[in-house]
């Protein structure tokens, strides 16, 4: 039986969060391209600035990325 080789998948959501109701998700591509990061944080008062959003709203837009970069023809 040959062996199979095993390849990365091309891109992975991670989930980071060390601290509790607060973190982010990364978008982390296989090819070398820079990761992209979503910040969010449950506790509002925590939340002042713009790009820092709730954790549904930051999970939202990071599987929306990753499924657009899936999607998008090779170049």
């Amino acid at each position: 039986m040959p062996a199979q080789k095993i390849t990365p998948h091309p891109i992975r959501l991670i989930k980071h969060d060390a601290v509790p109701d607060c973190g982010s998700f990364e978008v982390r591509f296989a090819d070398g391209r820079p990761s992209r990061y979503f910040y969010w944080d449950d506790l509002p008062s925590r939340r002042l600035r713009p790009e820092v959003l709730t954790r549904e709203v930051a999970l939202h837009a990071a599987q929306g990325v990753a499924r657009a970069a899936r999607d998008s023809p090779a170049k």
